[in-house]
């Protein structure tokens, strides 16, 4: 039993150090990880409209961008409910201790959307795309996120009630040109923005704006429209994907195990005394 606790106890820690890596730039993060050959530029032809293959995040910020847009009062209430392990709003509580940080991710709780776009580990996601969806696909939380493509309007109204609020809200998405654009609402308000503790209401809206420049490049865009918590949308910054060759990831154990963190699945059960007790 007892070396089973201690297997155990990475499960809070893994996640307290992507809270950690949040404070420094993707470049910076990823410098002489990996296999130099996974980076290596693409080339030929490619279909802009083919978001398809493993993408691996190489630049841009981990939150929507580094400065959020003045909270209104509702928002600023919300957001001194939250502790994270790493604060940017100078007024909001933080703790260097896991233990005392409330982020619902520290708890196995998912990390929802937008987050797990843009705080996720190992920065790498996959895109399959259907006749009328697209599915990206997470190594964390062994995640599926499902794109309809298939026409159908952005749930509003009664329909969006029907559905009812969703940790990965509800998303529809569309071609225009040779962007990919997506509109996520109905999105569950106790998921945090990302890992700084930013909040989002039920009646925020997420729109992305996907955008493939060449064979090896994806460019990523969001915009967050909450107007009961923010005074005005949050645009991000450019999120830089690059594609990553299959042969060289393990991914979601369809390839292979990344070296000790298997599924990276966040079990309650998984978690030890010592984990509960911030060790």
């Amino acid at each position: 039993m007892r070396n089973r606790l201690i297997g155990l106890i990475p499960v809070l820690a893994l996640l307290f150090s992507l809270a950690t890596l949040a404070q420094a730039p993707v470049g910076q993060r990823q410098a002489g990880r990996g296999n130099p050959a996974a980076a290596a530029p693409a080339t030929g032809p490619f279909d802009p409209h083919d978001l398809s293959g493993i993408w691996r995040r190489r630049g841009g910020d981990r939150g929507i961008s580094p400065k959020a847009p003045p909270l209104t009062p509702e928002g600023e209430a919300r957001m001194m409910k939250n502790i994270p392990a790493r604060s940017r709003n100078p007024r909001a509580p933080s703790t260097n201790v896991p233990a005392d940080s409330n982020d619902p991710a520290f708890s196995c709780n998912p990390k929802g959307f937008p987050r797990i776009l843009i705080d996720t580990a190992h920065d790498w996601h996959e895109v399959i795309q259907l006749n009328g969806r697209l599915l990206q696909l997470w190594q964390e939380e062994r995640r599926p996120r499902e794109i309809w493509m298939d026409g159908r309007a952005v749930p509003s109204g009664e329909n969006l009630d029907n559905l009812g609020p969703a940790w990965y809200g509800h998303s529809v998405g569309e071609w225009q040109g040779g962007t990919l654009v997506v509109q996520t609402v109905g999105l569950d308000d106790r998921a945090w923005v990302d890992v700084f503790g930013y909040p989002k209401s039920a009646d925020a809206r997420v729109e992305e704006r996907y955008k493939r420049v060449d064979a090896d490049t994806l460019e990523v865009q969001l915009t967050l429209f909450d107007p009961k918590y923010y005074t005005a949308p949050w645009v991000s910054d450019t999120k830089i994907f690059k594609k990553e060759p299959r042969k060289n990831v393990t991914f979601f154990g369809w390839y292979g195990l990344f070296s000790g963190a298997g599924e990276l699945i966040c079990a309650p059960m998984n978690a030890s005394p010592i984990n509960k007790k911030g060790g």
